[in-house]
């Protein structure tokens, strides 16, 4: 099937894709269409998004709908509202010719009586969050007994997100006699245990092999430690000028820290994660998909449903566990025959991680150097003239007559000036700023390069907010830590202080006990900090408690507190008990929350 007038679509389909400029089929449009018109089998489909998914599942089915029976037949359930809303608005672009036809998307976030009274208008297609189609199942506002055909799109994403219990509540609610299709981007252990449990004698379609995500796209990755990742981030935006990117963090926390700090820094980025409300993600959606910001930070679960063609560059300020999902958050770039660039931060100590990525998806990822300010000037005085010679928009008028004079200058001497004006600031900030690959990186401390800094040289401690007078020189890099002061790392004053009872508190492996090393330790986000009143021995007391039933102590590293996190490491040993306890408890009348950080 090469073009869609070969499939065997109606008349009022094949318009109105037509219509939409549909007229070559993707390749798991070639292999599913026909298949879900041809064969009653149930259907596993592996395919990256962007790949026209949507039209792959819902094209055939529309085809097989009973336009006269106003019974629920086709129900589509996925994991987040925006891919819901966007699922809908396709449906109901390619039904624009068949008016019997009506669908109903229903989520949360929105008004569950406004989504009641579409229902009461008796559509035959469902389009739906599992959190809200349980609410509405619970309301008997959704009957389910007619429905011929179901769809689990983004299902590994739903699992992810921990719909497993509600995916079965509401597959228990169908008919045994039904087409069930799976559609997801990644087979791991939990999708392929729902596709065992509640699909019969399904055929597997596997498009959009590895090789063909990375086609066009260079694999780059950094090696820097944790403390210096957020410099090495701001290095490689300067250097790569231009961009349109997204930056892909594992927790919701960390992806508002580096948006805070990319913003703070003057970049036109922000954050996109489960802690926004409803309104905040609309928004920040419709910002980047119309470039009124080009950087945009997300998690894997909150980037879903967002497809955007034309990605210069994905950049994973942290690695992934599954190396399906690297490849996935790196096809989100080389789109469009367009050439992509995927980038990787990496801790020294992940080298093994990157490793098994590398060997698994047998992709080439070369590694770099962190670019150096003479660098990062070479690359933006390019960028300076693509976007002259790309850029033709004239933004504003004005009159010729006020261009002063310049015959003094040569066509050389007036591009260096404007040039230098520029980029005044930016050759500014890295005057003075020591090249990352100048420092060492040791596997030993990943928290920060070398454990003496602050005892060495002046010129070290000025270029990472050293100790010399507080806050050192360096001012953007104290500011773009929270304002960090003395107290923000372990070793200080009151981090020895003893506890109320007379002993001494565990003292974060500064006692004389030897310290462990970093890969016996865990680094948590914690959701307080000081703009909450939280201290150092606040959160030293708060571990303590949390540990508190366990005979051993623990040590404890180092606590980095910010205006509004909190980065802390506890032993191994004691991960699952800080997880557990912390969030029983409160601090100041405040709920506290601690995610494991990568």
């Amino acid at each position: 099937m090469n073009l869609f007038t070969e499939s065997n679509l109606g008349p009022n389909l094949l318009k109105a894709i037509g219509e939409l400029g549909y007229e070559k089929p993707t390749e798991i449009q070639k292999q599913a269409i026909p298949f879900i018109l041809e064969d009653d089998r149930d259907l596993i489909a592996l395919a990256a998004t962007g790949t026209g998914k949507t039209a792959a599942f819902s094209l055939p089915v529309l085809e097989q709908i009973e336009e006269s029976s106003r019974t629920i037949q086709f129900l589509v359930l996925c994991p987040t509202r925006e891919l819901c809303l966007q699922i809908t608005k396709d449906i109901q672009s390619y039904t624009q010719h068949m008016r019997d036809l009506k669908t109903v998307a229903v989520y949360g976030g929105s008004s569950i009586s406004d989504q009641i009274r579409a229902i009461k208008n008796k559509p035959q297609i469902i389009v739906g969050t599992p959190g809200r189609v349980i609410d509405l199942i619970n309301r008997r506002s959704l009957d389910f007994s007619e429905i011929q055909y179901l769809v689990l799109d983004e299902a590994d994403e739903m699992l992810s997100m921990g719909f497993k219990d509600d995916l079965e509540t509401i597959l228990r609610e169908t008919p045994a006699e039904k087409r069930t299709m799976l559609f997801s981007a990644t087979m791991n252990r939990e999708v392929e245990r729902i596709s065992k449990n509640y699909l019969n004698n399904a055929h597997k379609i596997t498009v959009e092999s590895k090789d063909a995500v990375k086609k066009n796209i260079a694999y780059e990755f950094y090696v820097v430690n944790y403390r210096r990742k957020k410099e090495a981030l701001k290095r490689l935006i300067d250097a790569n000028p231009n961009q349109y990117s997204i930056i892909f963090c594992r927790t919701r926390m960390e992806t508002q820290e580096i948006a805070d700090f990319l913003m703070q820094n003057g970049y036109a980025a922000d954050a996109l994660h489960g802690d926004l409300s409803q309104a905040q993600r609309d928004t920040v959606m419709k910002k980047f998909r119309l470039k009124n910001i080009d950087i945009l930070v997300a998690t894997d679960v909150a980037a879903r449903g967002l497809d955007v063609d034309s990605l210069t560059h994905v950049i994973h300020f942290s690695l992934p566990d599954d190396p399906e999902v690297f490849v996935h958050r790196s096809g989100r770039t080389g789109r469009a025959g367009k050439a992509g660039i995927a980038i990787s931060l990496i801790k020294p100590e992940e080298s093994r991680k990157l490793k098994q990525i590398k060997s698994s998806t047998k992709i080439d990822i070369h590694e770099k150097k962190i670019p150096t300010g003479e660098e990062i000037i070479k690359a933006q005085v390019g960028g300076v003239f693509e976007k002259l010679f790309t850029e033709h928009e004239d933004i504003f008028s004005f009159d010729d007559n006020l261009i002063p004079d310049l015959s003094a200058f040569s066509k050389e001497e007036l591009v260096h000036k404007l040039l230098q004006f520029q980029l005044k600031d930016l050759a500014t900030y890295y005057h003075d700023k020591r090249d990352l690959e100048d420092e060492k990186f040791s596997k030993d401390d990943g928290r920060g390069g070398d454990r003496d800094r602050g005892r060495g040289g002046r010129d070290r401690d000025r270029d990472r907010g050293g100790r010399d007078g507080g806050r050192g020189r360096d001012r953007d890099y104290s500011s773009d830590r929270g304002g960090r002061d003395r107290d923000s790392r372990g070793g200080d004053r009151d981090f020895r202080g003893g506890d109320r009872d007379g002993g001494s508190y565990r003292e974060g492996g500064r006692s004389d006990r030897k310290r462990k090393s970093n890969g016996d330790m865990v680094r948590f986000f914690f959701n307080l900090g000081k703009k909450d009143g939280l201290k150092k021995m606040d959160m030293l007391e708060i571990v303590n408690s949390a540990t508190k039933k366990n005979k051993n102590r623990p040590d404890i590293g180092d606590i980095e507190i910010m205006d509004k996190f909190t980065f802390f490491e506890v032993e191994k040993d004691f991960k699952n008990e800080v997880l557990k306890n912390i969030q029983e408890m409160k601090f100041k009348g405040k709920d506290m929350r601690a995610e494991e950080a990568n």
